[in-house]
Order: C-alpha cells, then structure tokens, then sequence
C-alpha cells in the first residue's frame, strides 16, 4: 500500500508510536483515561506478569465515540495525568490514535498491525467493555484482529458473561488459570 494511501486510510503516517520490533508481545490498553486511575495501572501490572508482555501501552483516546465528551478533560491534561500515575517502566503512554482521523477501535489495531509486522499484540478491555463490546464499531474485526483479555470487574461480571459479544465469542475463551 502507498504511503498516500495508507494515509487516507488511517490518518497520519507521521503518529508517534511507541518503539517495537517483531517478536515483542505488547499488550493495549485503551481509553479516555478521564481521569487515570491505579486500577489501570493495576491492570497494566497484572497483564504484564500474567501474559508475559515485554510492555502495555496506554492509548489515551482524543474521545470514545459511545461517551458524552461534556466533561472530558483535555488530552494533553489526560495525557499529563497518565505519564505522573504510570512509572512503571514497561508502561508507555501514548495518543497517537488523534493522529488516525478516527476514534475507532479497529482503526487504531488495524493500523498497529500493519505497521508492527511481526509484534504479537493483545487487547485489553475491562468486563465493562465487554457488556458493550457488542456496539463498537466492527467489533466482530477488533476480535479477530488480534486476541484480547478482559480484566474482571465483579460488579460488570454477569453483564459482560451475559453479552451479545461475550456468547457470540463464548467458544473462543480461554480460563485465566
């Protein structure tokens, strides 16, 4: 694909990533981040050591698109927020997805894909996620674009078992032992 194109397709080619070479397992935690909050970083540790990830990188979202932005705080602020909350150093925070032309999902993946050739990415979501999976843009593309983990959260669990999303993708579960 042309750099032209691939520009029309995804935004800038000029967004900044974080750096990756083929063989890294980097999981992607995305959201408003608004504000960030150490269960993100808790999160963030915990699939790390679990799924043996060289890194998490944080995608702070110019904005979902299923959220009133009223009360959204500016990136640069949210962006400011993460960097002091994530030390870490296997987190990288980053909002290159503003450079995409698009808050969806499966841009931002579709887009990592092809420029990380090689790089095992992973999905991270929240089971509140999971309970709304099913609106996101091209969901069903998101799943087979890569796998994803869902990190429980007890007072969202019945509804994200219970979801359109979560029962078309049942067979595919792994347990987390």
């Amino acid at each position: 694909m042309s750099a032209r194109l691939l520009a029309k397709s995804f935004g800038s080619i000029a967004a900044r990533t974080p750096q990756a070479q083929p063989g890294q397992r980097i999981g992607l935690l995305g959201g408003s981040f608004n504000p960030p909050h150490r269960a993100h970083v808790a999160i963030s540790e915990e699939a790390l050591k679990r799924l043996g990830l060289d890194e998490v990188w944080w995608l702070v979202s110019p904005g979902n698109p299923l959220k009133n932005h009223d009360d959204l705080a500016p990136l640069d602020e949210r962006l400011a927020a993460c960097r002091k909350l994530a030390t870490h150093p296997r987190i990288k925070v980053t909002a290159f997805e503003a450079c995409l032309g698009s808050p969806a999902t499966v841009v931002t993946l579709s887009y990592l894909k092809r420029r990380f050739r090689g790089v095992h990415f992973v999905w991270i979501m929240g089971g509140d996620n999971l309970a709304g999976f099913h609106r996101w843009a091209a969901w069903e593309r998101i799943a087979a674009l890569m796998p994803f983990v869902v990190a429980d959260r007890p007072q969202w669990r019945l509804a994200a078992l219970a979801s359109p999303a979560a029962r078309a993708l049942a067979r595919y579960r792994v347990d987390d032992r």
